[in-house]
């Protein structure tokens, strides 16, 4: 089994709040691995930290067998792991084609106008409708982000990450925002397209029980900042103290 991405021992403080304290988990080759926790549990800083947001105050993150603690998200993606960060929320007056653009020429280091035609360079131009075309975006590449669907822009912001080619990827919430009829399509359409890409690892952070349970092979349960489950969703859907926990109904002693 090849390891993808390992923590050891994280440790985070803020001042005197600790909001991670001692998180180890592993991501193999091949697996979707789904974060889950209560509000407060320490998901988003445990993205952080693997991302390159944020430095450990202990522990170490690995990628493909080595140390990337405290490296900026630049290089990782550079590494082969990447992020969605919702450009379109920064960026709301691009186009679909400028978006995935924008994060094709980080990836390859090109100098490019983001605002010239794409015509001006070739492979550019063919490698945007080809990860458009993955998340049936083919049809809108004219189009400016601001004016999709709340489920098309959500495919939108990974379809920018999977455009940068990484090895793993961190979906940070992908279907929130979307009506309840769309989040199985968005699911639906991200597994299929990291299937076409190659890539090798997702980790889902999710708070949709029912997406995890449909999509996730492990999951991940933190509360307080703590490791309080790592198992394959049977089992884990079988216990309901943790269950309860994750939704914040009741606190494991």
């Amino acid at each position: 089994m090849t390891v993808l991405l390992e923590t050891r021992g994280l440790v985070k403080s803020f001042g005197g709040f600790r909001a991670l304290d001692g998180v180890s988990i592993k991501v193999a080759d091949r697996e979707r691995v789904a974060l889950v926790g209560p509000n407060g549990a320490g998901k988003t800083t445990l993205v952080n930290l693997v991302t390159g947001l944020m430095r450990p105050t202990a522990g170490d993150v690995l990628f493909m067998g080595k140390s990337i603690a405290g490296r900026n998200p630049v290089e990782l993606a550079g590494r082969g792991l990447a992020r969605a960060f919702q450009l379109i929320e920064i960026f709301p007056q691009l186009t679909v084609a400028e978006t995935i653009a924008a994060a094709l020429v980080s990836r390859q280091g090109k100098r490019w106008r983001l605002f010239s035609s794409l015509s001006s360079d070739r492979e550019i131009e063919r490698r945007v409708a080809e990860v458009a075309q993955m998340f049936g975006l083919g049809g809108r590449l004219g189009s400016l982000a601001a004016a999709l669907s709340q489920g098309e822009k959500k495919l939108l912001d990974v379809a920018s990450a999977f455009a940068l080619e990484p090895r793993l990827i961190v979906l940070d919430e992908p279907t929130s925002g979307v009506s309840t009829a769309e989040k199985h399509a968005v699911m639906q359409t991200l597994v299929a397209a990291a299937a076409s890409a190659g890539i090798a690892g997702i980790v889902l952070v999710e708070h949709d029980m029912d997406l995890v349970a449909s999509y996730a092979d492990r999951i991940v349960a933190l509360c307080e900042g703590q490791v309080i489950a790592d198992l394959a969703p049977e089992p884990f859907f079988a216990d309901p103290v943790i269950v309860e926990t994750v939704v914040g109904r009741r606190r494991v002693r």
